[in-house]
C-alpha cells in the first residue's frame, strides 16, 4: 500500500513513500517497515538493496512472533545511526510483549527515532487517539 492509496491528515506520515530519498539526502536517519510475514509486496528491499550493498545504508530484519501472523520488521539506518534500530527493536518487542504502559510516549519515542519533527509526532498521536 502506498500513501496514494489513502489520504492522510496533515502532519501524518510525511515520510511515507519517501524514506529512501530522504535517507540518501541525509534528512532521515532511519526507516522502519512492518507487516505480517505473509505479506510480501509491502517491503522495499529491492529499492534499498544497492545502497545496503554499497555500505551507505544499514539493514536489519527481525520477525516477532504473534498470532495469527508473525510480524516482520525491516529497518534501514544511515551509518552511525544503527543505535536507532536497536532502540526501535526494543520498543517493538516491548509492544508485542504487552510491556508498554504509555502508548503515547512509545509513539513519541519511535517518531523521534525515525526522524520526524515534534509537531508531526504530536499530530500522529492526536490522530491515533481518534
Amino acid at each position: 500500500m502506498t500513501q496514494d492509496d489513502f489520504e492522510l491528515p496533515p502532519g501524518i506520515g510525511p515520510h511515507n513513500d519517501r524514506e529512501l530519498e530522504l535517507m540518501l539526502a541525509g534528512a532521515k536517519p532511519m526507516a522502519m517497515f512492518s507487516d505480517a510475514v505473509h505479506v510480501s509486496d509491502y517491503f522495499p528491499d529491492a529499492d534499498f538493496a544497492p545502497h545496503v550493498a554499497a555500505g551507505n545504508i544499514i539493514r536489519v530484519e527481525e520477525i516477532i512472533p504473534d498470532k495469527p501472523y508473525d510480524i516482520r520488521y525491516l529497518f534501514f539506518a544511515l551509518p552511525g545511526e544503527e543505535w536507532r534500530i536497536a532502540e526501535a527493536l526494543t520498543l517493538r518487542r516491548n509492544l508485542w510483549a504487552g510491556k508498554v504502559t504509555d502508548h503515547d510516549e512509545d509513539s513519541r519515542r519511535m517518531g523521534e527515532l525515525l526522524g520526524y519533527r515534534a509537531e508531526d509526532i504530536e499530530a500522529f498521536i492526536a490522530h491515533s487517539r481518534r
